[in-house]
C-alpha cells in the first residue's frame, strides 16, 4: 500500500478514538496510567482541538493530536502526540499528517504549532527541523520527571532525565512553505555554532547507560548555553559519524 492510498481525516466517533488509545498502547509502551484515555480526546475537541487520523482501507495507523493552546497571546495548537503503527513507520504516514495538521490549522486562522521531542533523537531532529522547518530555541531539562525503567538496570540506579526541546512550527514561515510544496530549501545563512548528538541513542543506551547520562548532560549544557546566548537551531545536519544541530543568530 502506497501512501496515496492513505486517508487522512479527523477521528470522531468513539470507536476511531478509542483507537487512538490502542496505537498509544503499541506504539509508546507507556504504563497504563499515563495513556491519554478517549475522555481526553474528546475533552480536547470539545475545547477546539482535533484528532487526525491516518486510515489505511478503513483500520487506523495513526493519528496526531492538537491541542488548543496561547503562544505569545495568539491561538496556537500543542502537538501533544503523533504516533504511528510500527509497520507503516519509515513510510512517510508522519508527515503525512504534519502536513495535514499544518492544512488544518491554517484553515482555522492558526499558524504556529509546538511541541516537543527528544533532544538525543537524530530522526527526529531532522524529521522537524529539515523536513518540516520547525525551529528550536527552548531546552526543557527533566520535563515529565527522570524514568529509571527506560535503560532496563533499575538495580543500578540509573535514571534518564526526559529532557526535551521545544520545536516552534511556523506555519507560515519561509522554509516551511517551501517544503509543504516539495521545493527544497536551502539556508543562506551561516551556522555559527554546532551541537553533536549520539547518531544512534537507543543503542547507547543498551549497550553504556553511564555514557549515554554523560552525553545527555553534555548536551544539555551545550544547548543551554547557546539558549542563553540568543542562538536558535533551525538546520540539522544528519551524518552517521558527526549528526549534529546547526544554530544560527536570531
Amino acid at each position: 500500500m502506497t501512501t496515496r492510498e492513505i486517508e487522512i481525516r479527523e477521528c470522531e466517533t468513539r470507536e476511531e478514538l478509542a483507537g487512538c488509545v490502542q496505537l498509544q498502547r503499541e506504539v509508546f509502551a507507556l504504563p497504563e496510567i499515563e495513556i491519554s484515555p478517549v475522555r481526553h480526546l474528546i475533552v480536547t475537541k470539545h475545547a477546539g482541538g482535533f484528532t487526525l487520523g491516518a486510515f489505511a482501507g478503513g483500520e487506523l495507523i495513526g493519528f496526531v493530536l492538537s491541542v488548543p493552546a496561547l503562544v505569545r497571546g495568539q491561538r496556537a495548537f500543542y502537538s501533544h502526540m503523533t504516533a504511528v503503527r510500527s509497520g507503516f513507520q519509515g513510510t512517510g504516514i508522519g508527515a503525512k499528517l504534519k502536513w495535514a495538521q499544518r492544512e488544518r490549522s491554517l484553515a482555522e486562522g492558526v499558524r504556529f504549532i509546538k511541541w516537543t521531542f527528544q533532544p538525543v533523537q537524530a530522526r527526529n531532529a531532522f524529521f522537524n527541523l529539515e523536513k518540516l522547518g520547525a525551529t528550536v530555541s527552548h531546552y526543557e531539562p527533566n520535563f515529565y520527571g527522570t524514568d529509571y525503567m527506560t535503560i532496563g538496570r533499575p538495580d543500578e540506579n540509573i535514571g534518564l532525565d526526559s529532557d526535551r526541546l521545544f520545536a516552534e512550527w511556523d506555519l507560515e514561515s519561509e522554509k516551511t512553505r517551501a517544503l509543504s510544496t516539495g521545493e527544497k530549501f536551502v539556508e543562506t545563512a551561516r551556522a555559527v555554532r554546532e551541537i553533536e548528538i549520539p547518531n544512534d541513542w537507543n543503542a547507547l543506551v543498551k549497550t553504556d547507560p553511564r555514557k549515554a547520562v554523560a552525553e545527555q548532560e553534555r548536551i544539555k549544557r551545550e544547548f543551554l548555553d547557546a539558549f542563553g546566548a540568543g542562538l536558535i537551531a533551525r538546520g540539522f545536519a544528519r551524518d552517521e559519524t558527526r549528526p549534529r544541530y546547526l544554530l544560527f543568530e536570531k
